[in-house]
This record gives C-alpha cells, structure tokens and sequence, in this order.
C-alpha cells in the first residue's frame, strides 16, 4: 500500500478513536492532530538543520522570547523584550540581560532557572556536540546567571542586534539536569534525552519514533491557562498531497505544515470546505546550491570534503560556469508552480525589505544565449560533438539533488532542460525529506552534500547576521565539525570575509543595511548559490481550528498553547 494512503487511513483511525468510546458513548478527549510530510528526526533544533525538526521541538521547548507573525520580539520565558531604554541592553551594546519569568516548571515538574538558560549555551558551543545552531550563540563572551531568574549574555563587542541566542524556536532552552551527560561527543548518543527533551511549554512529549510521530499530552505543569487539547499527535512521512487532502478534503486532520503542493490542486481540495490554507511570505528563498568541493565517490571519507581548499570541484569550482548555470534559468517560469505563495528572487536576502538589495534583477530575465556565449567565451565548450560542454578535458555532467515533492522534482525537471541548451548534463536524484533534512549525516542529507548541487530553501530571518556568518571560510562543514556548520557549498571568498567583519559592530540603521546588502551582492555574484523563488510559507488548518495566529518568521506552533476548536 502507498506510504501516503497508509497514513490517511490511520489518520481516519485515529481520529475514529479518540472520537468514541468503547461503549459507544462520545468520549470527550481532545486530539489535536500535526501532519509534516517532511517528518521529523528529532524533536528539537540542536542536533539537526530541518525546520521539521525545530517545529517538532516547538510544541514542548521555549526560548526566551518567539518571533511574532509581523516579526515582533514577544516574550515566551522571558518577563519582557529587554532594551536599552528599559535597562536590559546596556548603552556601550555589551550585554543583554533578561529577566526570566517566575514559577516556570519543567514538565517533570523540576524549576526552570537561568541555570538552564548558562547550560544550554554551553552544550550547543562546545565544539564537540555538533550543534547546528551553534553561529546563533558567535560574539558571546559568556553566559551568566546572576541569580534564580536572572541571565546576563555579555559580548567580545558591541553588538547592536542583541537577540540571536535564545530567541525563536531555533535556539529553546533545554533542561541542564537532563542534558548535563549530553554534552560534546556524547549528544548524539543520548537517545532517550534527544527523543524526550523536557520541555516548559503547554505540552509535554510521551513518545517520539524518528521519522514517524510524536505524541504529546497536556503538560501539567504548564504556567499558563490550561491547554484546550488534552493531546498532540504528530505525524510524519508520506507526501505534501497527502497532508493537504486530509485536512482540506477528508477533514480528519486538524493542520498540514509546509504544503509544497500545486496551488490549483490546494484550491481544488480547500474547495470541499472543511478547512482553510493560509500562507505569508518572509525571507524564504528557494536555490540551487553549487558544491565547491569533489563529490567523486572515488574519494571515499574525502567525498565532498573541503580539505583546506585541496579538493575543489573539478568544473564548478569555475565562475562562469555557475554564472551559466543560473542566466539558462527562466525564474517566471519556475515561479508558476508555486502560484500565489512564489515570485522570481534574484537575491539571497529577500527579507525583510528594508535589507533586500535588488542590484541583481538581471536574473530575472532568462538568458540561455548569452549563457552560452560566457561558456564559449571561456573556452568550455563541447569538443567531441556529442552535445556536452568539457571544460579542462572534464565533461559538464552533474547530479542533482534535492526532497521528495511534486514542485521541487518539477522545478529539477524544468532546470534540467534549460541546462541541456547550455550543454550541461544533468542527473535528477530526490529523497525522502525526513533523511534529507534529517539528523544523520548520511550520504542522503544535504549537509553531507553528496551531489554537485542540491536544492533547497533557507532564509536570513529578521535580522540576517547569521545567515551572513554562516557563509564565511570557516564555517565550512567537514568531518571535523561533523558536518554542522551552515555554508553547505563549501566556498570560499576572503573578499566576502574582509567585509563582514564590519557587520557585527554596526548599529541598525543606514550603514548596516547597505553592508548587508554588499555582503548578499557578493554572494550572489559568486553563485555559489543561486537563488530562484522567494517562497511564502503554505500550510492548512481545518475550519474548526481557532486561535492560529500564522507565522512565517518562526515556528508555526508558536502559540500552540491559545489553539482550540
């Protein structure tokens, strides 16, 4: 039996289940049912790079302070947004300090402290413990806790944007007396604290089987007004069709996260009329990113390894190459597969707009002549007549790689063509989201990055320092850091470096949008990623579903606690 119809009538078990009771009598206990077909590995954003998984975490775990839908700081275990004029940014920007509220529990029914708050930054940096999160917590000189409720993050200098660690669903708190052997090279083996994290928020987890569910019940010790919904299940797996026709069409789930889904078959399904899909656009962009280093199997433990620079792509590595590759694009057409939740994107920052650069629009008009043209102009070109460019004797043959969904393995199909009139041979290779943006750091994940380019979507969030740090040389993945790190092209550019230097000084206004907007310049001029759609985050919730509040800057589960029917 298909995967995705196994999980539909399960689905329609479950729910048959938790609506009656053995004698037939109503029974009056309240499910409340998450599917994401990209199923989670972990419940928690420590240890894996898939929004799957920090969406999982979300449901349980709590940073200090959420991202709100217009990208407004809200306090979740902090007492109030710390700032200069309250107090809690100092006036030199070389410390923040927050106030955590009172009387908050662990679902174990243990205090949580700020205590809490100085572990969790030491678990995600130490070097050991493969934190993928780790560049939220670059510029900390340390973590104090100044008392119970009271934690003092003083930095190496001044820092005018203050609330990258601990803020969004990226960057929880996790408990230290449940953590304090997890630490360094024993995370990963900590099975039962990575599958149940203690958690302070409105649920707590009772089960988790990676790739499959999590289940979760109403946390007693939850600070708040009580939960509407006596459980949470999550299911994971199947297919983004899957997921909306059960909560657009069958009406036997409850909210459908991330729906890579043709927009005229949502409308078709979200016409039957027992739910609605709703959808916002932040700073998500879809791209191609273009491996730096040798994916040749041949390598064996080498394969894709950056190797301080002594292992680069034997034709990639080449500018014009990439810059070929991303003229034969025709991003309109691209854009159509995602209807009202895409638009053509030229640049890697694509929100929010006052950081958006717009200097390279260029892009928005396919070129496959001129793309052709560089490639002669630089002497690639195909020599042995058999319709495949070589550029130093090596023919332009690449995998592609990306997730399982309909748009995406169009969006390949699409690409591959336009390539071909460029002279590039292209293999098509898809898998599971659940393994791609899973934890393990297999040949299927894109952080190991097996394949010449892969595709996926990422963004800068509200303010895009992170992102920016990410794409320094030092923050290439490798064996070393067990893949961890954020540039997952494995690229180099030390003029890119030189000038972010400057950024983390700046204060926010004029100057730092214009060095922001240089630094994406830079990237995207070097093409070593290529940006194609700026993608609005889709999803579908059922009719009698309330107290939703869409999120496209955090988690979707941010205020799962006001959710009822």
């Amino acid at each position: 039996m298909h995967r995705s119809l196994t999980i539909l009538l399960g689905l329609a078990l479950l729910v048959a289940f938790a609506a009656c009771g053995g004698d037939g009598e109503r029974d009056q206990e309240e499910v409340l049912t998450l599917l994401n077909w990209q199923a989670p590995s972990l419940p928690g954003p420590y240890l894996s790079g898939g929004f799957k998984d920090r969406d999982a975490g979300a449901i349980t775990l709590e940073p200090l302070a959420w991202y709100g839908p217009d990208g407004e700081l809200v306090p979740a275990l902090a007492e109030e947004i710390p700032t200069v004029e309250n107090g809690g940014v100092s006036a030199d920007q070389l410390s923040i300090t927050w106030k955590l509220k009172e009387g908050v529990k662990w679902s174990d029914g243990s205090d949580m402290t700020a205590e809490d708050v100085v572990f969790t930054w030491r678990y995600c940096t130490h070097e050991a413990t493969g934190c993928t999160a780790e560049d939220a917590f670059t510029g900390i000189a340390s973590v104090e806790a100044l008392d119970k409720h009271t934690v003092r993050i003083t930095f190496e200098e001044p820092t005018p944007y203050p609330y990258h660690a601990f803020v969004s669903a990226g960057t929880p708190i996790i408990s230290a007396s449940q953590f304090a052997d997890c630490v360094g090279e024993a995370a990963s083996g900590c099975e039962d604290e990575n599958h149940g994290p203690l958690g302070t928020g409105p649920y707590r987890i009772v089960s988790f089987t990676p790739e499959a569910e999590a289940a979760f019940e109403r946390n007693p010790h939850w600070r708040g007004e009580k939960p509407y919904f006596d459980r949470v299940v999550l299911k994971g797996g199947g297919s983004a069709i899957a997921a909306a026709t059960a909560v657009l069409q069958w009406g036997i789930a409850d909210y459908a996260l991330n729906l890579q889904v043709e927009p005229q078959l949502l409308a078709d399904l979200e016409a039957a009329g027992n739910g609605t899909v709703v959808s916002a656009f932040s700073d998500l962009v879809e791209r191609i990113v273009v491996n730096q280093t040798n994916p040749d199997p041949a390598l064996g433990d080498n394969r894709s390894e950056y190797l301080d620079g002594e292992n680069p792509h034997p034709f990639l590595s080449f500018q014009p190459i990439r810059q070929a590759m991303s003229m034969a694009i025709d991003r309109d057409r691209l854009t159509e597969l995602y209807g009202f939740a895409g638009r053509p994107e030229c640049d890697l920052i694509a929100g929010p707009a006052h950081y958006v650069s717009g200097a390279n629009d260029a892009c928005l008009t396919q070129d496959v002549a001129g793309a052709n043209a560089l490639l002669d102009e630089h002497g690639v070109v195909d020599r042995d007549g058999d319709g495949i460019r070589e550029y130093n004797g090596v023919p332009l043959r690449v995998t592609y790689m990306t997730s399982t969904n309909a748009v995406r393995q169009a969006t390949q199909e699409l690409v591959r063509d336009w390539w071909r009139e460029i002279g590039i041979e292209t293999e098509l290779v898809h898998f599971d989201a659940s393994v791609y943006f899973g934890s393990d750091t297999g040949p299927e994940t894109y952080r190991r990055f097996f394949a010449d380019v892969q595709m996926y979507a990422t963004g800068g969030g509200l303010e895009p320092q992170n992102y920016l740090s990410d794409n320094r040389c030092g923050h290439i993945p490798t064996r070393a850091n067990t893949w961890s790190e954020g540039n997952v092209a494995r690229a180099c550019n030390p003029e890119y470096d030189a000038a972010y230097e400057a950024l983390p000084q700046l204060p926010i206004g004029a100057e730092r949008e214009a060095l922001v907007k240089r630094l994406n310049d830079l990237l995207v001029r070097s093409y070593f990623e290529i940006p194609l759609v700026s993608r609005g985050i889709v999803s579908a919730h059922a009719n009698t579903l309330q107290g939703v509040k869409f999120n496209a800057w955090d988690s979707e589960v941010w205020n799962i606690a006001e959710w009822r029917r």
